[in-house]
């Protein structure tokens, strides 16, 4: 049995059903919850899940880019 440092509720988890690193939730207050130790079973807050983001504004960051790399091309057709 483990606790969840969100809530304090007890977390039912199979000690030989998991692996550092895991990822659960917790049955009463729903927060995504990391294995962090496995002898005793330890939980933290898993991370957020931030990559998703990091994606978009890469994404974003080529499409300006690819514009700024049209709006030279828009200068030097003017300066011909």
């Amino acid at each position: 049995m483990a606790t969840c440092p969100e809530c304090d509720a007890d977390v039912e988890v199979d000690e030989f059903d998991v692996d550092k690193g895991d990822q659960l939730s917790c049955p009463e207050c729903g927060s995504n919850l990391e294995v962090t130790g496995l002898s005793p079973i330890e939980l933290d807050l898993a991370p957020e899940d931030d990559e998703e983001d990091e994606d978009v504004e890469d994404e974003t960051g080529l499409v300006e880019d690819e514009d700024d790399d049209d709006d030279e091309e828009e200068d030097e057709d003017l300066d011909e």
